[in-house]
């Protein structure tokens, strides 16, 4: 008999209006990659949050470890090995690496807070697992790839044996990508059980040693990568052949429809977003707006529709 880390048996989850998991079944083994794929509204983040003590489920049995739980609350999850990393991260801005990490799990020498043995801790983990980042560093300082290490770090200093890492290559360059998918690799050489929400199938192929699909809130089938490809996962996700290549043919752009001069725009944090930027919209055209999220892609949006401070430039819409 083989010892999951984790084995869902008929969970459902429902929302007014919504089922959004409908006797969903699943398992977790020690060291195994394992995708969990779906279109946008599939149950995915759902699912997992139950998993995770966010949500309660309405209906079947989760166990952990063998052990059957309902969890109320993360902290529960957590105190059973289990971490989540989530697409939008949970770090205090004006903290360091160290203290972000620690944060709730303190040590103290006497009735002070302990930093300096923190922050050696918090180094030797993030060599340990190839997660290398500076723990005095402020989170405010870092890049985004940094800062989900840090993410990442939170969990494995709690001992979490079980990681569930929501999207976790949708704020990374492709170069950041490929360093963490080495990482999850390492962390199932060590035996840690790993759960990733993903869209993109060259990830799954890649390094998942087993997939599961929902759609519409149920599991419509599991594969192993190495016996499918990118056309069999995409057709299990939307429930038809999907073509991956799409031919598309010349634009015929007519008249500037939005025309931006030398835009400057500030983020939250009073730091430039956006810098000297000029573009021009034609009708019958399609602008991609391309670069990994956080670099300035929100705030453009939010000065052309009038939601952010403009500090200069100019931007005109229509005629």
């Amino acid at each position: 008999m083989t010892d999951y880390l984790i084995e869902a048996k008929n969970l459902s989850k429902k929302f007014p209006g919504v089922l959004a998991n409908d006797n969903v079944s699943l398992t977790l083994e020690k060291g195994e990659i394992l995708a969990l794929l779906g279109e946008n509204g599939a149950g995915k983040s759902t699912l997992v949050k139950m998993i995770y003590g966010l949500y309660g489920s309405d209906g079947g049995e989760l166990f952990i470890k063998g052990k059957k739980v309902e969890f109320h609350s993360p902290a529960e999850a957590i105190a059973l090995g289990i971490g989540m990393v989530h697409q939008h991260f949970q770090l205090v801005p004006v903290m360091t690496v160290a203290e972000n990490i620690v944060l709730g799990a303190e040590k103290t020498k006497g009735i002070k807070f302990d930093l300096d043995s923190a922050e050696k801790e918090v180094t030797e983990l993030s060599f340990k697992y190839g997660l290398e980042v500076d723990a005095k560093a402020r989170i405010e300082d870092l890049p985004v790839g940094m800062q989900q290490r840090v993410e990442i770090l939170k969990m494995l200093y709690r001992k979490a044996d079980i990681l569930i890492m929501d999207e976790p290559t949708a704020v990374l360059t492709p170069q950041e990508t490929d360093e963490l998918l080495k990482v999850m690799q390492g962390f199932a050489e060590k035996g840690v059980g790993v759960i990733f929400i993903t869209h993109k199938l060259r990830e799954v192929l890649a390094i998942a040693d087993r997939v599961v699909v929902l759609r519409n809130g149920k599991v419509v089938g599991t594969a192993k990568p190495k016996e499918t490809d990118q056309e069999g996962l995409a057709t299990m996700m939307v429930g038809r052949s999907v073509v991956l290549d799409v031919q598309k043919g010349p634009a015929s752009p007519k008249e500037v429809v939005l025309q931006i001069k030398n835009l400057n725009v500030q983020d939250d944090r009073k730091l430039p977003a956006v810098k000297d930027l000029t573009l021009e919209v034609r009708a019958g055209e399609i602008v991609g707006i391309a670069g990994v999220e956080g670099n300035g892609q929100r705030e453009l949006v939010q000065a052309i529709t009038g939601l952010r401070k403009i500090d200069s430039g100019t931007v005109v819409i229509g005629n």
